[in-house]
C-alpha cells in the first residue's frame, strides 16, 4: 500500500496517477510493494527528524527509513516540499519533476541503489532517469 501524507501546505495532484507509476517502478525492478508511507513537509520538519534520527544537523529534501523485508519494500519517505522547490529552480526544472525523481529516489533506496559514492551516484541518477521515463508511459 503507498499512502501519501501532509504535514505542509501542500496536497499531491493526482495520486492515483503517482501510485500507479510507483507500483510499475517497483515492479520493474523485481520488487513487491509493501507499505511505503510518503510524507510531505517542511524544512524545518526534516531538518528536525535529520538531526534527532540521522545526526547530521544539515538540510536536505529527502529522508528514506528503510524496513524493507526481502523483496517486499516497505518505508517512510519524507521529502522538504520547500527544498524540492528550490531544487527544481537550480537544476532549470519544473517543481512537478523534480518531486517525482526525489520520490522514486527514495524507492530505489528500498531496491539497494545507494549514492554515497561518485559511481553509486551516477547508477542512481541513470535509475532515476529511467524510472522517470515510464512515468510519460501511457499508464493502462
Amino acid at each position: 500500500m503507498i499512502s501519501f501524507n501532509y504535514e505542509t501546505q501542500f496536497e499531491l495532484p493526482n495520486e492515483a496517477k503517482i501510485e500507479e507509476w510507483i507500483r510499475k517502478v517497483i515492479a520493474s525492478e523485481n520488487k513487491r510493494e509493501g507499505e511505503i508511507n510518503y510524507i510531505f513537509c517542511n524544512d524545518a520538519y526534516l531538518h528536525k527528524l535529520n538531526v534527532e534520527f540521522l545526526q547530521h544537523d544539515t538540510l536536505t529534501d529527502i529522508i528514506s527509513f528503510d524496513n524493507t523485508v526481502g523483496n517486499e519494500l516497505h518505508g517512510d519517505i519524507f521529502i522538504s516540499i520547500e527544498l524540492v522547490k528550490e531544487n527544481a529552480k537550480d537544476f532549470v526544472v519544473s517543481f512537478d519533476e523534480e518531486l517525482r525523481r526525489v520520490m522514486i529516489h527514495g524507492v530505489l533506496h528500498y531496491c539497494g541503489y545507494n549514492d554515497k559514492t561518485e559511481a553509486d551516484q551516477a547508477v542512481m541518477t541513470a535509475k532515476e532517469d529511467e524510472k522517470l521515463s515510464m512515468f510519460h508511459v501511457e499508464q493502462s
